[in-house]
Formats: structure tokens, sequence, C-alpha cells
């Protein structure tokens, strides 16, 4: 069989990741691969890890990116912050609420699970319930942003409400990260988690967190062993932390770390408050555009996350279908939806570099295109105006 160098299609991302990459970033991870332990190599670790602090608005000595994926990142946090017989409340309000339970119960914890509909953000009176009633609980976990649904849960009042109970906080930020407000410090969170392919316009592979004195507490005062041996804190931190002499715990990724020190660099460039912001507007010009065709978002008018939008697939429009053509016809990939919402829902992503300008006129001129090869009839003109209105203010 003949082989070949793979040369990818070129497609613009618009689904619930990997967004985009910015060339500044693809150029970063071609450049020379040098040692891990290089001293070059540990300066770069050290600035990473400080822009990190950035872009989570926290000190937290213990912040850093795991060498793995965001689900990684998850189980980070549960390995090293759940012993067999805890008792942790999990909130549950889409696929990856799900997958925290699974970690709890890996584990060997006990999961206390507190649901809310599909779309919806969890409901603190829900949690506050929960807590009540297993008084014994050490740890609420949550998502913030619900990459499954589209759903932004209000992290500030569910990590309050878990101190008011003496239990940690661990928080899934993975689409948060860098295209909503996310405070860490300033809201408590013990231990986060988040994923580079979101917001950050980053290759995926790597897994952001960090961890607070309280959770390192919790890690140091365990009884039992931390059941990966890749992810215990314990040994991993002899290579990231801040000492001169770094002790060997695996061969990082380096390539994909310069990757994602030149993405977190592009975000500092811009500002915190700034990349909100763009998220937020070009979510607002999406939706007018959406639903001037008659498009209608899923979820509740504040519980609506910018970067992930929740479209309700029109009754009688074959999903597959539609999707095929905006890949073939204009390059374009959006999600599908997930769990419930299969075949009910896309899932359209405004992620770091794919949260622009030229991205929603595409998408609304994209979807149109493929509603009419399927017999629909769609005012794209109207559309397109609806959005240039939101971008003139």
């Amino acid at each position: 069989m003949a082989m070949a160098s793979f040369h990818p299609p070129i497609r613009t991302l618009m689904g619930p990741g990997p967004s985009d990459v910015h060339p500044r970033v693809l150029a970063a991870l071609a450049r020379p691969t040098i040692g891990h332990l290089d001293p070059a190599f540990v300066g770069l670790m050290d600035d990473i890890k400080a822009l990190l602090r950035q872009a989570f608005r926290t000190e937290n000595e213990v912040t850093f990116p795991i060498s793995a994926p965001g689900s990684v990142g998850m189980e980070a946090c549960f390995v090293n912050l759940v012993e067999p017989g805890d008792t942790v409340i999990v909130c549950r309000n889409g696929v990856f609420g799900g997958r925290m339970k699974e970690n709890v119960e890996r584990t060997g914890g006990i999961a206390v699970m507190v649901d809310d509909p599909w779309t919806r953000a969890v409901d603190p009176q829900r949690l506050e319930d929960a807590l009540k009633a297993n008084p014994q609980a050490t740890l609420v976990a949550f998502v913030m942003a619900e990459t499954s649904t589209g759903a932004l849960s209000d992290a500030k009042t569910l990590v309050d409400l878990a101190h008011r109970h003496n239990c940690l906080a661990i928080v899934d930020a993975v689409t948060a990260l860098g295209g909503v407000p996310l405070e860490v410090d300033a809201w408590g969170i013990d231990a986060i988690y988040s994923g580079t392919q979101k917001c950050l316009s980053c290759p995926p592979g790597l897994a952001p967190v960090s961890f607070n004195e309280r959770a390192l507490d919790k890690i140091r005062a365990r009884s039992t062993p931390v059941q990966s041996w890749f992810l215990d804190l314990n040994l991993v931190l002899g290579y990231w932390s801040g000492a001169a002499r770094r002790s060997y715990h695996h061969t990082a990724p380096i390539n994909a770390l310069y990757g994602l020190h030149e993405a977190l660099l592009m975000l500092h460039e811009e500002g915190l408050e700034a990349a909100w912001a763009r998220h937020a507007l070009h979510h607002q010009a999406l939706r007018a555009g959406l639903e001037a065709m008659g498009l209608p978002l899923l979820g509740a008018d504040g519980e609506r996350l910018p970067q992930l939008n929740m479209v309700g697939i029109p009754d009688g429009v074959d999903d597959a279908a539609a999707r095929q053509v905006l890949l073939a016809d204009f390059g374009l990939e959006i999600g599908a939806g997930l769990g419930d919402l299969a075949g009910k829902a896309w899932r359209i992503g405004l992620m770091g570099q794919s949260a622009s300008r030229r991205h929603v006129v595409l998408c609304l001129t994209a979807l149109g295109g493929a509603l009419a090869a399927q017999g629909r009839t769609v005012d794209v003109g109207k559309a397109l105006a609806a959005a240039q209105a939101v971008y003139r203010g």
C-alpha cells in the first residue's frame, strides 16, 4: 500500500472544540525541539505557569498544564482529592457532570447527584438541599461551562455554598477559561481544570490545572496513596515546581508547550477583559442572525455560554445531512447535539480565534445554504443585516 505525508483539508472550526489555531501558535509548534530538562525549557515552564495564573486569575503556586487533554485534568482533580468512602456532591446538567460521577466512583468515592435539565444552569437551591441532606460530604463538583449543553452556571455562588457546608469545590472550566469571566482566587475555587483547545485556541493535548492551599492540605492529609502514579501531585510537582533543580517525572510534550505558551501570550496581549468582551459581542451578533433565520438558541437568558451556542434544529431538517453540506460546500465544522439533544440541536462554537466577525458571517451564510439544500427558505440577507446591526452598536 502506497503511503504519503498527511496534508489536512482547510477547515473553519466552529464546533465544540477544537477551535481555529492562530498562525502564531502553529509557528511556535514547529520550533526546534529541545530537552525537557534543558535550562531554556525550564525557563519556558516558569513563564507558562505565570501566564496561566493570569488567565485563571490566581496566585496559586500549584498552577500548571498536565501533559494530557482536559479529561485528564478532570481525573487529576478527582484522584488527588477523593479517597475511598468520601462523599462528593456532583452537579450534573449535561454529559460532563456525568463524567465527574464516573471519576468519583472509580476512586472509591460515593457520588450524590444533583440533576438539572440539560441546557439549564446548575440550580444553587438544589445544591444547597443536597448539602443539607449529606453533612458528611467533603467535596462539591460542577461544570461551570457545560460543553454538551451550552449552559453557564454561577460558579461563585456554587463555590460559596460548598464552603458554607465545609466542602471543597472542584470546577470544570474546560470551555470557560479565556471565554467568560473566571476568578479563581476571588471566588475561592479550590481545584480547577481546563483544556487548551477551546477558548485558548491551542491544539488539544494539555490540561491547565490549579490547586489552592486548602486543596493541597487535603491531598497531604490523605490516608491512602493516590491511585494514579502519573497524576499524583506529590510526584508531578517535583517536575513543575519552581525549584532550581527539577526532578524527572515524565518527558513533557515540548512542542505542545511551545504552542500553549504562544496562545497564553496572545491572551495576555489582548487582555482577559477584552477577550471576554469579544466572545460576548460575537455571540450577540450570531444570536441576532440565527433568530432572524428562525433558528432559536436553546437555554435560558443569563444561562447561555457566549462561546458555545446551542441552536435548535427545525422540525424535519436532517441534522447529519445539513452538517455534511456545511463541511463539503463551505469547509465549516459545527457540532452535533449529544445525549438527549442528539438530532435536536447544533453546537456552534465561538471560541478563541473562532470568535470573530468573519466566523459569524460565514456561519450564517453557510447555514442558509445547508437549509436551502433541504428545501427550507431562509432569508440570509436579513440574518446578516441583524448581525451587522449588533456590530454597529
